[in-house]
């Protein structure tokens, strides 16, 4: 595992994303890290983010919305994505670790570790959708 030299805009952005479950994307980190480092530049946030993810120190997650989302947690384990909001969760299950073992059967070299996004509508956007279609219904009765 590469080991790196302290840097303190490096440590911000960990512990700006360890002190975050939202999973945010890069533009997001960089929003909040900026407040503390005005003059951080993008290209910076996104190299040490790169860095993190080398030594094992953050995930990060391709969830297929077009921007690649971290993780300070780098423990394995499972996440679920909104399909509307694109939020990411965190899913607080077991790691299933005899799907290695299953995945072996059938890969075409050595399964030593799986990841699993899980996708649907988060109980937000649920709700929001169900309150829209309250307000229509209300709306519709006094047309």
């Amino acid at each position: 595992m590469k080991t790196l030299k302290y840097s303190r805009q490096r440590e911000s952005i960990k512990a700006c994303l360890m002190n975050r479950h939202d999973h945010p994307t890069a533009d997001a980190l960089y929003a909040s890290i900026r407040e503390e480092y005005p003059n951080i530049s993008l290209g910076t946030v996104y190299r040490n983010l790169n860095l993190l993810v080398e030594t094992g120190e953050i995930q990060r997650l391709t969830c297929g919305d077009g921007a690649d989302h971290y993780d300070g947690v780098a423990a394995p384990h499972y996440h679920f994505m909104c399909r509307d909001c694109h939020q990411v969760y965190d899913v607080p299950m077991e790691v299933i670790a005899s799907l290695n073992e299953t995945a072996q059967a059938y890969a075409p070299g050595i399964v030593d570790s799986h990841s699993i996004l899980f996708f649907g509508r988060c109980s937000c956007c649920l709700e929001k959708e169900a309150s829209e279609k309250n307000m229509e219904k209300g709306v519709d009765k006094t047309a």
